[in-house]
């Protein structure tokens, strides 16, 4: 009796073992039910994904910020003339990409409202006029760079030689002063010899009252002519002897590097060059005199009267606005056909001004 039971419950539990029946698999099933088996739920201190990848970003953005800000301490305190070479660069590539998005912005705004040249403010002109300069300094940097370990070279030359090679947006505010006096002083060096052009044209000028009117302005001894002597001799500049047509090449060579432009070109280009920046030199004082002097800050006073041939950086900026607007008298004047006597202008209002005589 006690064997059969034993041998009943060794087969009860291989049997259980093998096939559960219905009551042993509704118990496990009812015991896989409980919290170990059920779908995870959703967490409330789990972030999302965005918001992960933002303070990730800002915790690079931090770290990134304070290891520059030492990096910048060390330079300043152990190497002071690098760190000053280093954010001047740094600045002026900075200043640089500025100007080239406000470029871009300015030139899509001409597509979309199919403007011209002309047609913009003076600011705008302006800074289209200077961006195509200094971008077209940068692109011959760029170009002599190409070849293999050419970079380092130009490094080299750039550190040597800033004012041939880098655009002002790279100079310390002591060298933008010292580079201005030597461009202005090349410049000055043709002032003699423009006059001498002049005074040989006034032989053929065929008024008897222009030729005397013409060479009492080149004989002027530390005089400075007004803008009714320059004006007087605008039929003089409109056709021969001093025509744009008639310009010789030795004159237009002068005449340029007057404009700080490169005076090694064959005469046809030179003349080219010379009338399409005197053109847009006369629609820069179009829109000048549209918004008017007193909208300028000093800054860009200076600039200006500079760039029409008066060395601003040792003036008073009253006497800058006056010398600024006897040029603005002079150039909205001026017709199409006599902007030969705004180019030589250059030369005639900024003779024996206040700077000459420092």
């Amino acid at each position: 009796m006690a064997l059969s039971r034993v041998c009943w419950s060794r087969a009860a539990l291989w049997g259980s073992a093998v096939a559960p029946g219905p009551l042993v698999t509704r118990r496990l099933q009812l015991g896989r039910s409980g919290p170990a088996w059920r779908a995870p739920r959703s967490s409330k201190l789990h972030l999302s994904p965005k918001a992960d990848v933002k303070n990730l970003i800002s915790y690079v953005v931090t770290k990134t910020r304070a290891i520059n800000g030492k990096y910048h301490r060390f330079l300043g305190r152990h190497f002071p003339r690098f760190y000053a070479l280093y954010t001047t660069f740094m600045k002026g590539i900075q200043m640089l990409w500025a100007d080239a998005k406000k470029a871009r912005r300015i030139k899509a705004d001409m597509w979309k409202q199919n403007l011209k040249f002309h047609q913009l403010s003076y600011r705008e002109m302006e800074h289209l006029r200077q961006f195509r300069r200094d971008i077209t300094k940068c692109l011959f940097i760029g170009l002599i760079s190409i070849p293999p370990f050419a970079n380092y070279l130009v490094f080299l030359l750039m550190y040597l030689y800033p004012r041939q090679l880098l655009v002002k947006h790279f100079w310390t505010p002591k060298q933008q002063i010292e580079f201005l006096d030597i461009y202005n002083r090349l410049r000055r060096r043709s002032h003699s010899e423009i006059i001498t052009h002049l005074r040989r044209a006034s032989a053929f000028v065929p008024h008897e009252k222009l030729r005397w009117h013409l060479t009492d302005v080149c004989t002027k001894n530390g005089t400075h002519p007004t803008a009714q002597d320059i004006l007087a001799l605008r039929d003089c500049f409109s056709t021969h002897p001093l025509g744009f047509s008639q310009l010789q090449a030795s004159h237009m060579r002068a005449l340029s590097q007057a404009m700080l432009l490169t005076p090694y070109l064959p005469s046809p280009l030179l003349r080219w060059r010379l009338r399409s920046h005197t053109a847009v030199l006369h629609q820069l004082d179009r829109a000048l005199a549209k918004l008017g002097i007193g909208q300028l800050t000093a800054q860009e006073v200076r600039s200006a009267c500079y760039l029409r041939g008066l060395n601003s950086t040792h003036i008073a900026d009253d006497r800058c606005r006056t010398w600024l607007g006897e040029w603005l008298h002079i150039s909205c004047s001026l017709k199409e056909p006599e902007l030969s006597l705004l180019l030589h202008n250059v030369v005639l209002l900024s003779t024996n001004y206040l700077e000459t005589r420092r």
